[in-house]
């Protein structure tokens, strides 16, 4: 690690303790207002005293606590090199960032910690700048046609190389054997969608300005919330060169309605909040990020959440942001069964995005959106394998070789 790294670490982890100790001083104080309550007003000056010592006690643990933490990472980073290895230099360390970031990471950029993700253009783990020099000299067989890769929430440009030991990843295979070159994109997945979206439109429009050649298409694969970031980006980039020349846009197990998961988790904390004894419980789950919470229903502008409480329990689901008219998308998913090997008929598949949001339907009775080709699930997989699976990648393959390449009308099917 790098001696700011370690000093970010430090910081995260002294906020951590402090926050800990000022929920469970928050449980305790809920517990003995209901006691005190119960006893009734004889119990005044004791409540008075004890609400006094605890509130102190607590403060002054949490306060040593993390200023302890901090400290000791601060004399620590001191120890350092300045030239040492940064933690993004190993697979490992680049896993546990992404993961930091999706879960706190809009947290981390408001704090200025050093491990909030800049978006960034990436080859090969390393973050590139764009201008035509770097660019010829990073793609020096650079051609007209770009594909796109866009990972998820908790991840990063990693993540497209999952199970490499069994599988070619879908960039290397698109550039073998369709003459495309392929772009990894890197972001903070805790920020919300919009924000990474308006970003992600700057970049592209910075990258098809700079790049070695005319660009004559771009394609994007969006895995997750990756493809929800893609499409905040087409409407904020709206009238760009960029947009003009998307033509595809892959959704592999995308929320575009949201996840049911975040949803439960709203209604866990709201519920959480009503009691005293479990206040702090729902303000501990409502610090997840601004990016897992714009999952509720799919959020890709800034109006869907704008001057909202994000931890209401509320049903606002969001502006209608319509799809790209100059480009095919598609969407695959993963089947929802049941294991016929468990004797409790578990279910196995993607649960975390069920198809109705995978395929951005409405509900039951509402006609597709796009040609019913457009669509696909795949059974035995999970939410991770369309990362980097044969039977997606043979899918996409397929679309992108098509006969019918040129835009289709659009044709509403029954569900």
């Amino acid at each position: 690690m790098q001696p700011e790294e370690i000093r970010a670490l430090g910081d995260i982890a002294g906020e951590a303790i402090g926050g800990a100790t000022s929920h469970v001083y928050d449980m305790h104080a809920g517990i003995a207002r209901r006691v005190f309550d119960a006893v009734g007003p004889g119990a005044a000056p004791v409540r008075l005293a004890h609400g006094a010592i605890t509130r102190g006690a607590y403060s002054a643990v949490g306060t040593v606590s993390s200023g302890v933490v901090k400290g000791a990472a601060a004399v620590l980073s001191l120890a350092r090199p300045a030239d040492s290895p940064s933690i993004g230099t190993s697979a490992r360390g680049r896993v546990a960032i992404g993961a930091l970031n999706g879960a706190f990471g809009d947290a981390l950029e408001r704090r200025g910690n050093a491990l909030a993700l800049p978006m960034t253009l990436r080859r090969r783990g390393r973050d590139l700048t764009i201008s035509p020099r770097d660019l010829r000299q990073a793609f020096p067989c650079a051609t007209p046609r770009l594909a796109v890769f866009i990972h998820g929430l908790c991840e990063t440009d990693d993540a497209w190389g999952l199970g490499v030991d069994r599988h070619v990843p879908y960039g290397r295979r698109l550039a073998r054997e369709l003459d495309y070159t392929s772009l990894y994109v890197r972001y903070n997945s805790g920020r919300h969608i919009s924000e990474n979206g308006r970003d992600l439109a700057a970049l592209l429009d910075q990258v098809t300005a700079a790049w070695p050649v005319e660009v004559v298409e771009i394609t994007i694969v969006g895995h997750s919330v990756g493809a929800l970031v893609a499409r905040s980006a087409c409407h904020y980039g709206a009238g760009s060169d960029w947009v003009a020349k998307v033509r595809h846009l892959f959704a592999l197990g995308a929320p575009h309605h949201g996840a049911p998961l975040e949803r439960i988790t709203n209604a866990a904390s709201h519920a959480l909040a009503k009691l005293p004894e479990t206040r702090t419980l729902s303000r501990a789950l409502n610090l997840r990020s601004a990016g897992v919470k714009d999952l509720r229903y799919g959020y890709l502008a800034d109006e869907d959440w704008h001057g909202q409480d994000p931890d209401a329990f509320l049903r606002n689901t969001g502006r209608e942001i319509s799809f790209l008219d100059s480009a095919n998308t598609y969407f695959v998913c993963a089947t929802v069964t049941r294991d016929p090997d468990s004797h409790a008929g578990r279910l196995v598949g993607d649960l975390l995005v069920l198809r109705a949001s995978a395929w951005a339907h409405g509900g039951h009775g509402e006609r597709m959106r796009f040609p019913i080709d457009n669509y696909r699930q795949l059974g035995g997989v999970h939410h991770f394998d369309l990362l980097n699976h044969p039977a997606v990648y043979q899918q996409i393959k397929r679309w992108l070789t098509s006969e019918h390449r040129a835009l289709p009308a659009p044709v509403l099917e029954p569900v």
